[in-house]
């Protein structure tokens, strides 16, 4: 069976649409890599190893030291579906981090996006 093609999206070609859309609306790339780094794991340097190793979501989530244990609390609609009833796990994981980048665009605070 054909992987579906989302998963062959690049990390890299995805994370500086975060970083813009996050500062379309006055939050920062250090805002965006707190919520990396809180779901997955990584930090400054093994995320830029991710980037500059242009690796796909797959391997980017497969890769990752550790998903946070509170991403139950992730919960809502992302592009018209509830991110905890997707199934299929590396979706679901890709659109936590989509929930994530959307509530800092939209003004949320950073204790309230990391579930604390």
């Amino acid at each position: 069976m054909e992987k579906n093609r989302v998963y062959r999206i690049l990390f890299s070609t995805v994370y500086p649409l975060y970083i813009k859309k996050a500062e379309r609306k006055g939050r920062t790339i250090e805002e965006v890599d707190t919520i990396i780094f809180w779901l997955t794991g990584y930090n400054k340097q093994t995320l830029q190893k991710q980037i500059d190793a242009k690796n796909d979501f797959e391997a980017f989530f497969d890769q990752a030291p550790a998903l946070n244990p509170n991403v139950s609390k992730i919960t809502g609609v992302i592009c018209g579906y509830r991110v905890e009833e997707i199934e299929d796990k590396l979706i679901q994981k890709m659109r936590y981090l989509d929930k994530l980048i959307d509530e800092l665009a939209k003004g949320r605070k950073m204790e309230k996006i990391l579930r604390s």
